[in-house]
């Protein structure tokens, strides 16, 4: 089935310049260098240089404007700089147009500026909070904050996170607006087998070779008294913080067990729809600003917080966490049991679903028989050639209904845990089957039906918003009408 226009198809198909993917989860930005937004900052020449003039006034060399969408402009040089981004990452741009890089454009700023029309907020300490981490990323890889802006040619440190705090905030107002248009948008079965009559027989997908799999997870036990020498810990800390006035951020960087926010002495901006441990949550919202919590339980350890500034409807907090540790005797005893569970499954003295349920410490398989959920596609079926490196060699050379070997994994942590997997079914290398293939056909079909949203209000949008094309970028056959023709 065609896409509907080709702004969007290559919008879609290019993850350098994607800022309308449907499905675009926020977990990963903290990875991110650099955004790849159509104005990100990279080594070029400068946007406007200024030069002293002999007189009181100075001579301005302004970038070429190539248009307009209601608030927001797009420079000629916005154009080169999309290109180095893509060949930055090794993506060639041998058959990608001006056109194509200035439709994406259009189409971003006009999401921008109606997330501002609609009152899409995005909190400020939540972009400062990202441009933090940017910016520390940057520094250990270049190495230096004056590496860092000789690279980017920026004079000053608050002149560059200037640049990145807004080139963050309008991505995240654009990155919203695309998620309000398709939030509503649901797919009926009806709707789904339509959509499967609809593609001709020859062109329906095939879905690669893919496996089933379940598994046991067995986690050694925390002894209480390993516990309450973190939460002795924990308490000594709130007290000095609290009595004594000590800085929670320079302890969160000493002893803070939490790779991601230690180094920012426990920093995080957090929201209500953020998918965080519950129980982190509902202590972080029970706080008033300058309170510190008591320690309390989440499933990576134990912490305690401390609300730094109540903004609006989130939070930003600083949180130490510390991870009690398991002992040799707890290792050996559940080492001991997940060998007994295995001899049983070898004996076929149980299956392997009834032992997940029974014995699993892993909650959210153990319910469903220990089957593993993909989380691509909400199914219980993963590609081979898409599986995680490590899983793929754990099942590589199962067979059905075979029982691996006891394994040794780790979760977020760092606690060493046991497994045992089993492969329960293969299916081979097929074109779609609506029985067989269903929710692979639904996320098609939903995804389709969430572009015709996209394109209906693309279109109502470029007819009430001010836009203004220039020069050669109005010799472009833009499939969106974006000239207003």
């Amino acid at each position: 089935m065609q896409l509907k226009t080709n702004n969007l198809k290559f919008i879609i198909n290019s993850a350098a310049v994607l800022f309308l993917t449907l499905g675009m989860v926020q977990e990963s930005r903290a990875q991110e260098v650099i955004v790849t937004d159509s104005t990100a900052i990279q080594p070029l020449e400068e946007i406007v240089e200024a030069k002293p003039a002999p007189s009181e006034f100075k001579r301005i060399k302004v970038d070429g404007i190539a248009a307009v969408v209601g608030e927001y402009v797009i420079l000629d040089s916005d154009i080169d700089l999309m290109y180095k981004d893509l060949k930055s990452q090794g993506i060639s741009t041998a058959d990608i147009t001006d056109c194509q890089l200035a439709g994406s454009l259009l189409e971003n700023k006009l999401y921008a500026h109606h997330a501002v029309q609609d009152s899409i907020l995005v909190a400020d300490s939540e972009v400062e909070n990202f441009v933090d981490q940017q910016v520390s990323q940057m520094v250990g890889q270049i190495g230096s904050m004056d590496k860092v802006l000789k690279f980017y040619k920026r004079d000053t440190e608050e002149e560059f996170k200037k640049e990145l705090f807004e080139l963050n905030k309008q991505r995240e107002l654009a990155n919203r607006m695309q998620k309000k248009i398709i939030e509503t948008v649901e797919i009926t079965p009806d709707e789904v087998r339509a959509y499967f009559a609809g593609i001709p027989e020859d062109k329906r997908p095939i879905f690669g070779d893919e496996v089933e799999i379940s598994q046991i997870i067995i986690k050694p036990e925390i002894p209480q008294s390993e516990k309450q020498k973190v939460i002795d810990r924990l308490n000594e800390f709130k007290e000095d913080v609290v009595e004594n006035g000590a800085s929670f951020a320079t302890k969160a960087i000493l002893y803070s067990q939490d790779p991601g926010s230690s180094k920012d002495g426990g920093r995080m901006v957090i929201t209500r729809k953020d998918g965080l441990d519950k129980d982190f949550k509902d202590t972080a919202f029970s706080l008033q600003e300058g309170e510190v919590s008591e320690p309390f339980e989440s499933q990576f350890g134990f912490h305690i917080i401390k609300v730094d500034k109540v903004i609006g409807q989130n939070l930003e907090i600083r949180h130490l966490l510390l991870i009690p540790d398991v002992t040799n005797a707890t290792m050996e005893k559940a080492k001991e049991q997940i060998d007994s569970i295995r001899t049983q499954l070898v004996a076929k003295e149980l299956t392997f679903a009834d032992a997940a349920k029974k014995y699993s410490d892993e909650e959210q398989t153990a319910a469903n028989g220990g089957k593993l959920i993909n989380p691509t596609t909400g199914d219980t079926r993963f590609e081979i050639n898409k599986i995680d490196p490590s899983l793929y060699d754990q099942i590589v050379n199962l067979k059905e209904d075979d029982v691996s070997l006891v394994l040794t994994d780790q979760d977020r942590t760092g606690r060493v845990f046991y497994k045992i997997i089993t492969v329960n079914k293969r299916y081979t290398e097929h074109k779609a089957d609506f029985a067989q293939d269903y929710l692979k056909i639904k996320e098609l079909a939903l995804k389709d039906k969430q572009l015709d949203a996209i394109e209906k209000w693309q279109e109502e949008k470029i007819a009430d918003t001010y836009i203004k094309i220039n020069g050669k970028f109005r010799n472009c056959d833009y499939e969106s009408n974006w000239l207003k023709k």
